[in-house]
Formats: structure tokens, C-alpha cells, sequence
């Protein structure tokens, strides 16, 4: 591999990683992330339902470049919205995160890390490559919206439809566990869902 390769390798992946950083920093240090709760995610769909969903989808957005599970979102939007209508919220926003992520870590990053080399990247880029939007779908069965799933598989190379395609059917199916798990678990612990 040529230098410049390696070197412009290195390089995506260092400036992938120090945005998501100072993306964190500024998050954590301007206090940002105190004002992200479920009281203001509650209030935000009570008072203003269109631009309470539109705030959430850029919170959700915005937190899972900062590296904040989806998962902290659902059960925000289950306790504020209920099962139904939470769960709904969530999908939504949960599809515009991911796409957002990918968009922001490709220009980033591009595919850097297809050009690394080995026996286990080379099967797992080959597999991703003959079934992509079947390896994301199941990537996103397992993992949902896991932060780190969506840096890689932004970085990864995969075209962007396959990525939604795989995506927005990934995602219903553990969003609706959750969603069932988080309300029965509501039920049992006396917590009032909206």
C-alpha cells in the first residue's frame, strides 16, 4: 500500500475521531447535556407536538454523535409520549440519526476503514459487500442504534441506500421489544406513562 494511502487512512480516522471528541467536549462542557432530560423532552411534545418531534429527532441525532445510546431516547420518548406513540417517535427519529450519522462520518472519514487489511476484515467487507442491506439490518437487530455501529458502517464503504434500506427495516422490531419491555416494566415499578 502506498504511503499516501496509509497516511490519508490515518489521517479520515483521526479526523473522525477528533470531531466526535470535541463534539462530546462541546457537549459535555457548555452544559448542553443537563438540559437534555426528560422534562424537556416531555415538554417539548406537550406544548409544541410538530416541534417537539422535530427538536427530538435532532436531540437524538446530535446524541448519537456524542455517543449516547438510542435506547436513552426511546425510554425518554415512551414516559413522555407512551408505548405507542413514543415507540412511533422514536423509529422516526432513530432512521434521521442514523442517516445523519452516516452523512457526517462519511464526509469525515469516506471508507477508511476499507482500507484496512487482514483475514477477518476482508470476510466481514466481503459478506458486507455480496448482502449489504442484509448485513445491516441484522447489525441493527443486534445493535440498534449503537453509536459505534454507525461510525463503522459509515466508515465501512456500504452505499447509502442499502445502509437506510437495512436500517429502516432493522429497526422496528427491537424498538417495539424495548418498547414493550420499557411499558411493562413501567407497569410493574408504578411509573405514570403519558
Amino acid at each position: 500500500m502506498p504511503q499516501n494511502c496509509r497516511m490519508s487512512r490515518y489521517f479520515r480516522l483521526a479526523l473522525v475521531v477528533l470531531f466526535l471528541a470535541a463534539l462530546w467536549a462541546v457537549f459535555e462542557l457548555t452544559g448542553l447535556r443537563s438540559h437534555v432530560n426528560l422534562a424537556f423532552i416531555h415538554d417539548s411534545f406537550v406544548l409544541h407536538p410538530v416541534t417537539g418531534l422535530l427538536i427530538f429527532c435532532g436531540l437524538f441525532a446530535l446524541g448519537n454523535l456524542v455517543q449516547i445510546p438510542g435506547w436513552v431516547f426511546l425510554g425518554a420518548a415512551l414516559l413522555a409520549l407512551g408505548r405507542w406513540w413514543g415507540g412511533l417517535a422514536t423509529y422516526a427519529a432513530a432512521c434521521f440519526s442514523c442517516c445523519v450519522t452516516f452523512w457526517v462520518i462519511r464526509v469525515l472519514g469516506a471508507d477508511a476503514l476499507r482500507k484496512l487489511r487482514g483475514r477477518l476484515a476482508d470476510k466481514l467487507f466481503a459478506r458486507l459487500d455480496a448482502h449489504p442491506v442484509q448485513s445491516v439490518l441484522l447489525s441493527r437487530l443486534a445493535f440498534q442504534t449503537a453509536p459505534a455501529l454507525n461510525v463503522a458502517l459509515a466508515l465501512s464503504g456500504v452505499r447509502f441506500r442499502p445502509y437506510v434500506l437495512g436500517t429502516v427495516l432493522g429497526l422496528p422490531l427491537p424498538i417495539a421489544l424495548f418498547s414493550f419491555f420499557f411499558d411493562s416494566l413501567a407497569h410493574a415499578m408504578h411509573w405514570s406513562l403519558a
